[in-house]
C-alpha cells in the first residue's frame, strides 16, 4: 500500500514538473525581451526543474518495479499469461520515456545551466536551439507519459 501511494505521488510530481515546464517556465522565458534576462531566468528555472524531474522519475520507476514484484507474487504462474504482454509493452514505452527525460534534463537542460553558471556567453540562436530541443523533448515526454500511464491503468483492471 505504501508503494502505491509513493508511486502516485511521484507520478503527480513528475507530470506536474513536465507540464509546468511546458506551460509556465518556457512561456515565461519567451516573454522576457533581453537575451541576458531570458538566459538567466531559464537557467534558474531549469536548475530547479532538472533534479525534480529526474528524482521523481527515479522514484516512479523504483516504486513501480516493487509493485510488479508484488503482482508477480500474487499471480504466480498466471503472471505471464494474464499481464505479461501488457507489462512488456508498458516497459518498452517506459524505457523510451526514461531516455527522453534524461536527454531533456541532463543532455540539454543541465548542460545549458552549467554553461550559464560558468559564465559562457551564448548567442540568441543557440538559446533558441536549446529551447526548441527542450520543447520537442517535452512533447515526446508527455506523449510517452500518457501512453505509459494508460498501460499501467490497464494492468490494474
Amino acid at each position: 500500500m505504501l508503494f502505491s501511494w509513493l508511486h502516485l505521488i511521484a507520478l503527480a510530481v513528475y507530470v506536474g514538473a513536465v507540464v509546468g515546464l511546458g506551460l509556465m517556465l518556457l512561456p515565461a522565458a519567451s516573454i522576457l525581451e533581453k537575451h541576458e534576462e531570458k538566459t538567466q531566468f531559464l537557467a534558474r528555472g531549469l536548475k530547479f526543474y532538472n533534479p525534480l524531474q529526474v528524482g521523481a522519475l527515479g522514484i516512479l520507476l523504483f516504486s513501480g518495479a516493487l509493485q510488479v514484484t508484488e503482482l508477480k507474487a500474487a499471480y504466480r504462474e498466471m503472471f505471464a499469461k494474464q499481464i505479461g504482454y501488457t507489462l512488456g509493452i508498458k516497459l518498452v514505452f517506459a524505457f523510451v520515456l526514461v531516455i527522453l527525460s534524461v536527454y531533456q534534463a541532463l543532455g540539454v537542460s543541465h548542460r545549458f545551466v552549467k554553461r550559464q553558471e560558468g559564465g559562457e556567453q551564448m548567442t540568441p540562436e543557440e538559446l533558441g536551439s536549446i529551447i526548441r530541443r527542450i520543447k520537442s523533448a517535452n512533447w515526446g515526454i508527455l506523449l510517452f507519459t500518457v501512453i505509459t500511464l494508460w498501460l499501467g491503468i490497464r494492468l490494474r483492471s
